[in-house]
């Protein structure tokens, strides 16, 4: 697959516009290895390979584990997060699908029980910056980087 086109070039305002918010986004509080998790499970649900090459890498280099890693598609069957871990991927999932699940009440619930108000909205502000991201990746066919070991 190749890509189709340098979005940044083709219109640096906008996606410095972007940046911006991601930088806000990113000042918010929230854990960063949360923060790396919902990234990284809500590219896995888009299937967007740049995104969850860049955030699982992001999340290694902040220490999180290759096991928590491995186990993010299947997180609800795993005994490895805790349970404001839980009603984070929840809560990403049901944005991430807002289609299908109209967000359900339980996992509203859920993201309430573990974080404050502010923390709430924090939370659906990197949801939603997460998807968009997504998108202009998938969109525009943005490739993961090669790297030499993977190269053969």
């Amino acid at each position: 697959m190749s890509p189709r086109m340098d979005y940044f070039a083709a219109a640096p305002r906008a996606m410095q516009a972007m940046r911006d918010f991601e930088a806000a986004v990113a000042s918010s509080g929230l854990e960063h290895g949360l923060v790396e998790l919902v990234k990284t499970r809500a590219s896995q649900v888009n299937g967007c390979a740049f995104c969850i090459d860049m955030h699982s890498r992001d999340a290694m280099r902040q220490g999180e584990s290759a096991a928590r890693l491995f186990l993010l598609d299947a997180w609800r069957e795993a005994p490895h997060y805790t349970p404001r871990e839980r009603a984070a991927l929840a809560w990403t999932e049901a944005l991430t699908l807002v289609a299908q699940t109209r967000a359900p009440d339980e996992d509203y619930a859920a993201v309430q029980a573990q974080f404050t108000p502010e923390e709430v909205v924090q939370l659906t502000l990197l949801i939603g910056a997460i998807n968009v991201w997504n998108r202009i990746a998938i969109g525009f066919r943005s490739v993961p980087p090669r790297r030499r070991a993977e190269a053969a």
